[in-house]
């Protein structure tokens, strides 16, 4: 769930802690004091007082700052930040009920203790599996930690791993190739490990700003930039669904070499063994750098084995970068877009009807995906319910077998030639859905991002496409978008683009603006065009009830020069607001929207949605 969603939900006093620790790192003039400081100026009672939106963007804004904080939060030996962490981070788990987040600690605390006892045997092992090598790499970083840990006892002091000594053990255990999972299981081999009680650790990761908790709904809340966030601190670069989606296109004697240097049972079957990799917490950089390869292969034969994974299995042509680190820079930038884009490819309809009709084929899927996202919830396959998990329709479909895939295939129309997975995206797309979700989109004639979301469209189209979406918007809200009348009334020189009839001669015109820069500015203009507008419907003996402009953004100019406007009854209303308005309207008991609302010269979002969810 989106930051600015869950501070919508949730109070002043559950919010607290996590603004005091912005406050304070805003007061430490961080890098973007500047862009922070143009925020905040529009409220006069500081952080406090801004709204959820803007609080999103200054975290956005003061995330370096704040990786550091948490970086300084792992100096506490004793503070199981990194198991937590582990916890909340993983797909699936962002919004947790508390006792549901204490079985999953409990569960993780007892499976530590069991690895821990497991590889102080195998290291003592002549017979174990674990190469000698291996070993040697294991017992050097342990005596290191080990002499870091006790050197404090020793001096009289309270045993603690110092800031300096963890960032020296830190460069050891990279050099020396140690996965997160080796490298936690030899550092709570030394340093006490117990289980606290669930309402401290909530309050522990409350209090640094990790998580929000609700008292109210009993629930915990990771914001999904946070778990971005934390993942880099913990050295995952990707998300787990990435991970696995690029693990299950190697071939299984890779999975096997990969299983083999990290110990993991090569008994298990491929999907397990990827599962099992995923879990050791192997950086995604050193997977694509060095896993993945045969012995004594050259770089030139590692970039085109990743290029080919890239092109031929995750559909992404031309990765860019010359050396192999630029291209596996550049395939982590690519899953983070696609992460951090709310957009899932299809349309919310199109999710919804796939999930509906992979139920039905697949009557065990619901338990997998529980079972995969540890998902409390009974029944969990709905749209929203998943989009709020950051679960979407390709992360659903890379958990399903083969046969599962040719099976809902066949019984569901689906072509089968090709990719199955971009052929079931394609089959449930819902083309006009899609479309109206990428409404802002096409106003801001924005190609590359339609292209990503799944739309193919020319740009000379984007004005004549925006302008058939806002008529369609408006029929949803109820208006008689008028199209016949319209005709009657237009001229070769004066053609408005929507006309709305009210009945009784009185009317709203609607002018839709596509911008390509920022801000429409073009006042002068569009007024002249209006005010014909305004003349021909006057002519004709109608009553115009308001004008109504609407373009993605309004400069600052634009507004001003509206505002000095006495001859037009014009609102300015934003493509964003529109949307929002268009979704609000849909889960409200109206069944006509009611007009009188449009009474703004900027069209106020937050209090039209508050009337018609009143």
């Amino acid at each position: 769930m989106k930051l600015e969603k869950i501070l919508d939900k949730l109070g002043s006093l559950e919010k607290n802690s996590f603004i005091k620790i912005i406050d304070n790192i805003i007061s430490k003039n961080p890098k973007n004091a500047k862009e922070i400081e143009k925020i905040l100026s529009q409220s006069d009672k500081g952080l406090k007082s801004v709204d959820s939106q803007n609080v999103s963007n200054i975290f956005n804004l003061i995330s370096t700052e704040f990786s550091e904080y948490i970086h300084c939060e792992f100096q506490e030996a004793n503070s199981q930040l990194d198991i937590l962490i582990d916890i909340i981070i993983r797909d699936g788990n962002c919004i947790m009920k508390q006792d549901w987040f204490s079985r999953l600690y409990e569960t993780e605390i007892k499976l530590l203790k069991n690895k821990i006892k497991s590889l102080n045997t195998e290291l003592e092992n002549d017979k174990s599996e674990i190469s000698e090598s291996r070993k040697r790499d294991f017992r050097i970083y342990k005596a290191c930690l080990s002499t870091a840990y006790t050197n404090d006892v020793d001096n009289n002091r309270e045993a603690r791993v110092t800031a300096d000594e963890l960032t020296i053990i830190l460069t050891l255990s990279k050099q020396l190739g140690l996965s997160q999972e080796d490298i936690k299981l030899i550092n709570y081999s030394i340093l006490p490990i117990k289980k606290y009680d669930i309402q401290e650790v909530i309050n522990n990761l409350k209090n640094i700003g990790v998580v929000f908790y609700s008292k109210k709904e009993n629930t915990i809340y990771v914001a999904d930039e946070m778990v971005r966030l934390l993942r880099k601190v913990r050295k995952h670069e990707v998300a787990e669904k990435f991970y696995r989606r690029t693990l299950k296109l190697l071939r299984e004697p890779i999975i096997n070499q990969i299983a083999k240097e990290h110990n993991i049972d090569r008994k298990l079957t491929a999907s397990q063994k990827i599962e099992e990799i995923i879990k050791e917490g192997i950086s995604f950089n050193d997977l694509l750098s060095h896993e993945i390869y045969k012995q004594g292969i050259t770089l030139t034969e590692k970039k085109k084995i990743l290029n080919e994974l890239c092109e031929k299995g995750l559909n992404i042509p031309n990765l860019k970068g010359s050396t192999l680190e630029d291209k596996i820079k550049s395939l982590i930038e690519h899953f983070e877009n696609v992460e951090k884009d709310e957009k899932v490819g299809i349309s919310i309809d199109g999710f919804d009807k796939m999930l509906t009709e992979l139920n039905q084929s697949l009557p065990k899927l619901n338990k997998e995906l529980k079972e995969q996202f540890e998902l409390q919830d009974e029944f969990v396959l709905n749209a929203d319910f998943l989009l709020d998990y950051n679960i979407k329709p390709r992360d659903i479909l890379d958990l399903i077998t083969k046969p599962d895939l040719t099976k809902f295939i066949k019984e569901n129309g689906i072509k089968q030639r090709g990719d199955d997975i971009l052929n079931i995206l394609e089959h449930y797309k819902d083309v006009e859905n899609l479309y109206l979700e990428n409404y802002v989109n096409v106003g801001y004639r924005n190609l590359n991002l339609l292209k990503e979301n799944g739309i193919s469209v020319k740009e000379s189209e984007l004005g004549i496409k925006f302008e058939e979406l806002t008529k369609t918007i408006f029929k949803s809200l109820g208006f008689n978008v008028d199209d016949h009348f319209k005709k009657q009334l237009n001229t070769q020189k004066d053609m408005m683009d929507i006309l709305l009839n009210l009945g009784n001669d009185e009317i709203i015109i609607v002018e839709c603006k596509t911008i390509k820069e920022k801000g429409y500015n073009k006042f002068s203009t569009v007024s002249r065009q209006l005010k014909s507008y305004q003349k021909l419907a006057l002519k004709n003996n109608l009553r115009i009830v308001k004008i109504l402009l609407v373009a993605p953004e309004f400069s600052d100019d634009f507004i001003y020069d509206c505002e000095m406007d006495t001859e037009m009854n014009l609102s300015l209303l934003t493509a964003s607001t529109l949307s929002k308005v268009f979704e609000t309207f849909k889960i409200s008991k109206y069944e006509e929207f009611p007009h009188v609302l449009f009474r703004d010269i900027v069209i106020n979002e937050d209090r039209i949605i508050k009337a018609l969810t009143k």
